[in-house]
């Protein structure tokens, strides 16, 4: 699969000082366009770790994080889309094709974070110059960014190239063919396992808050990986060792998504404190947003004597030219700057995959103590003691729709690995097929890679 012909450790590097707030200058590694001298790179502490603050500025910098929710949350019911960009309205139709340039951007901007890891680890395995304390905590960074990449590519293509080699011409061969899914899965808990038992319990001081991937941002996302594999006591094992920590709570709706919150497990920061989300999802009273909540998501919030919360500060209704839309109010600022950054990683995740793995393992008592944990942060009456596992089940779908609504595609993908998404959108998508739980595969990495073959559905 070809990507773009540009220096992979200097595409690392590239503006990450301005990402975090006590950054020191990153390394010059002074090579030309095509070379890479990676022993001056991770020859000491402070190079190494600049090359993997660099990594999160690639992650920004490729805008992984609305990539992965616009796109997905449209092609759910999660997401309406009020502009009319063609390349986005198909995912609104369910009618994509695989010429998609969003589809594609997705795909190459995930390798790239792939091959900027493999690059890394490569070169912190082969130094023997790094204090072991903190090569062992940048390996654990870089292996966590390389599972995160593939849990998306995986989950939204299927089957997907696994690149694993670690030299600079491993990416423009185009020569490998697609993985299976469970062989994609595999690395990524071989990866999270590794991260989770190299990395830190503490964060990085000199980091963002919260800013830099830790050993329980390796274990949240591990839980989430076995829920997905339907692994449920390992999910419930992984989400446990998150929600015992005291290093993590459940604030209050309204302040949920400010940089100092205490559910934070992973975000990223940038110089402004003002995210994608807030930039798309909030616009001037009467312009209106490019992204909105359905009216259906909107009208399934509880309606009893106490309203929910999460509906009170995370939805704001706009009226305009006689039209309601129910504008999204997680991220509060659009511009300037504020104090939020993109939160990738959240403990109200943790309690509802622990429910649904107790449901699944018929612990009805422990599930419905964690559903209750996240309803009665939203200031709601918990779940009725009597409720069988279908019940909680159900209830679980629900409180993970109201929780997560415009974020990273959480109900896209719940609806695909519940296998409800053919129920739950075919009565309102009119195009929708059993295929389009998957996103096609770009049609020019086909073109060059013969050993590609595309996804059913979009052939032509």
């Amino acid at each position: 699969m070809k990507l773009n012909n540009k220096t992979i450790i200097s595409l690392i590097l590239t503006n990450g000082a301005l990402l975090f707030s006590s950054c020191e200058k990153f390394v010059d590694l002074g090579a030309p366009p095509t070379q890479v001298i990676t022993g001056d790179a991770f020859a000491s502490d402070a190079s190494a770790n600049s090359v993997i603050r660099g990594l999160y500025s690639t992650v920004l910098n490729i805008n992984l994080s609305g990539t992965t929710t616009f796109f997905t949350g449209i092609a759910a019911d999660d997401l309406q889309y009020n502009a009319t960009d063609a390349g986005i309205t198909e995912f609104a139709s369910n009618n994509i094709l695989n010429t998609n340039n969003n589809v594609a951007n997705l795909w190459y901007n995930c390798y790239q974070l792939i091959k900027n890891t493999n690059n890394a680890i490569s070169g912190l395995d082969a130094s023997n110059s790094l204090t072991p304390t903190i090569k062992d905590q940048l390996i654990g960074e870089a292996k966590f960014f390389r599972a995160y990449a593939y849990f998306y590519l995986v989950n939204l293509y299927g089957d997907v190239p696994l690149q694993l080699r670690n030299d600079l011409y491993a990416f423009e061969d185009a020569s490998l063919p697609r993985a299976g899914k469970q062989q994609v899965y595999d690395q990524i808990v071989s990866d999270l396992k590794d991260a989770e038992s190299k990395m830190q319990t503490n964060y990085d001081a000199t980091a963002s808050p919260r800013g830099r991937a830790n050993k329980a941002a390796a274990s949240a996302l591990l839980a989430r990986v076995y829920l997905y594999q339907k692994d449920y006591q390992n999910a419930e094992l992984y989400a446990t060792k998150v929600l015992q920590s005291s290093d993590y709570g459940m604030p209050a709706p309204d302040k949920n998504f400010q940089n100092t919150s205490s559910e934070v497990i992973l975000q990223l920061g940038n110089l402004t404190g003002v995210t994608t989300f807030g930039a798309n999802y909030i616009t001037a009273a009467t312009a209106v947003p490019g992204y909105t909540l359905p009216d259906a998501v909107y009208n399934s919030f509880e309606s009893s004597s106490t309203t929910d919360l999460r509906k009170m500060n995370w939805t704001s209704l706009k009226t305009i030219s006689g039209k309601n839309y129910y504008a999204i109010t997680k991220y509060k600022v659009a511009s300037g700057t504020g104090a939020e950054y993109h939160i990738i990683l959240r403990l109200a995740e943790q309690y509802l995959i622990r429910a649904e793995a107790r449901s699944r393992l018929n612990n009805l008592r422990g599930a419905r103590a964690d559903i209750d944990a996240v309803r009665s942060r939203a200031g709601l009456t918990g779940i009725n003691n009597g409720s069988n596992q279908t019940q909680l089940l159900t209830a679980i779908e629900t409180e993970r729709l109201h929780e997560f609504f415009g974020e990273y595609g959480h109900r896209w993908l719940d609806l695909k690995r519940t296998e409800r998404a053919n129920e739950v959108l075919s009565p309102v998508k009119s195009n929708w097929q059993p295929t389009d739980v998957l996103f096609p595969i770009p049609q020019a990495q086909i073109l060059i890679n013969t050993k590609l073959t595309q996804n059913p559905g979009y052939e032509n």
